[in-house]
């Protein structure tokens, strides 16, 4: 029970379930540092499906890592998924040495570490003995907010400079907060800075949903809150457009309560990203079917004065 929450509980979702968590599951990884896992799922239940859920790079020393994101993998775990939370290479907490190749930013070891958790589920059970024998590994989605959505962008499908880092074991994606499109469309200082940003969506095509917060300010670029939509409006994959009303980057605060990554602190809002996005990777791994369409329809009621869903076909 939440007394904090109002409008969102018009959102339909799931009571929640008691979890249990494994920290530090450390996965062996070639010519570097082990990787340190964190693994939220339910107590009980056979066939759980598996989301990947990849940590931005925000101004926190500990929330970039393992240890961020618990209002939402919490919430998703105690509604029936197993999140699987790596500690990227661009940690400040444990990730790899400021002088290693690829600092300070490690975009491809970002998308390693993902695919390389992939590779070792039975070692990632092995490690969490209430867990083994119970994952799906049939059924998997990737999120990621803010530069974990870059991360994410990537194994769905989008494309550098025509290096393509899919990886078809992924049949889902949540992108919260992403950066948008790069080159031309950022600020001089920042093409330079973050050349890697200008990827090409359109190869984007694992079935995706695009989440933004319409107060956000994005520093990259001069195009305002819309530019983290890009991925909507150019990927075939992308499905739908969820826009929060009143939040900016933390979407309400889906990295942690109270912290800097978190400009407004709106426990209505963050509720809505979390159900809506629960719904539809309910809906798009299986589980229920009727989730997602049950979630955007709520929002004809009270719940539409926290966010608006577009689709595809509205677009």
């Amino acid at each position: 029970m939440n007394s904090l929450i109002d409008l969102a509980r018009t959102i339909p979702a799931p009571e929640p379930r008691l979890t249990v968590a494994y920290t530090p599951i450390t996965l062996p990884m070639a010519a570097r540092t082990h990787l340190e896992l964190r693994l939220t799922a339910p107590a009980e239940g056979d066939g759980l499906p598996i989301v990947l859920l990849s940590h931005g790079g925000g101004p926190s020393k500990y929330l970039p890592s393992k240890d961020g994101y618990a209002p939402l993998a919490q919430f998703w775990a105690e509604r029936g998924f197993a999140v699987i939370q790596p500690t990227h290479g661009n940690s400040p907490v444990a990730g790899l040495p400021r002088d290693a190749p690829g600092a300070p930013y490690f975009w491809r070891e970002r998308a390693s570490e993902m695919m390389a958790i992939l590779d070792q589920l039975d070692e990632v059970e092995r490690q969490a003995p209430a867990v083994a024998g119970r994952l799906d590994h049939r059924r998997i989605a990737a999120a990621g907010h803010s530069f974990g959505g870059f991360t994410v962008g990537l194994l769905l499908g989008a494309q550098l400079q025509g290096e393509s880092f899919a990886d078809r074991r992924i049949s889902a994606g949540v992108l919260l907060a992403a950066p948008g499109r790069g080159g031309r469309d950022l600020t001089a200082e920042n093409a330079a800075r973050f050349p890697f940003f200008d990827v090409d969506f359109s190869h984007l095509s694992t079935r995706s949903l695009v989440v933004c917060g319409a107060d956000d300010n994005p520093h990259f670029t001069s195009r305002g809150a819309e530019w983290h939509a890009d991925a909507f409006h150019d990927s075939p994959g992308a499905e739908a457009l969820v826009t929060l009303y009143g939040v900016g980057h933390g979407l309400g605060g889906i990295a942690g309560l109270d912290a800097k990554e978190t400009e407004t602190e709106a426990p209505d809002s963050l509720e809505a990203t979390r159900r809506l996005s629960l719904a539809w990777l309910r809906t798009a791994l299986g589980v229920e079917a009727g989730a997602w369409v049950s979630a955007v329809n709520s929002l004809d009621g009270p719940a539409g004065k926290l966010a608006h869903v577009t689709l595809v076909a509205d677009a």
